[in-house]
């Protein structure tokens, strides 16, 4: 049974700095396509970045620059490190996990629970 769980959310004032995790269980993160989604309130949960399993990585337009999405394969673990963030920023983020690196940006199988992020200004 896959889980994911996300971790490292909290409130931070526009232009800091915070990082995810998300831990995984019943897959290798090194072997599947792994990625984070964003959903804000009152808004359709939206791509944010995702990482192939030969670390090939994509971002959303809206913040290629200022995240960096990662891996610690020894801690099967995923990573979103984010920089100079901005109040639109604020949302719960998601991990998600798939097969395909073609899939996981946009309907992946495998979901977290979420984590808020909240950014003020």
């Amino acid at each position: 049974q896959v889980q994911l769980v996300e971790s490292g959310g909290g409130l931070l004032q526009a232009g800091g700095s915070l990082a995810l995790s998300c831990a995984a269980s019943g897959l290798t993160v090194s072997s599947a396509a792994m990625g984070w989604f964003r959903q804000a309130p009152g808004k359709e949960r939206e791509f944010v970045a995702a990482i192939s399993r030969s670390t090939y990585t994509n971002y959303a337009d809206s913040v290629k620059g200022r995240f960096t999405i990662s891996r610690d394969n020894a801690k099967n673990t995923l990573y979103l490190q984010m920089n100079s963030v901005k109040p639109e920023d604020t949302a719960v983020y998601y991990c998600a996990a798939d097969r395909l690196f073609s899939t996981v940006s946009s309907a992946p199988a495998y979901w977290g629970q979420g984590t808020q992020v909240t950014v003020s200004s």
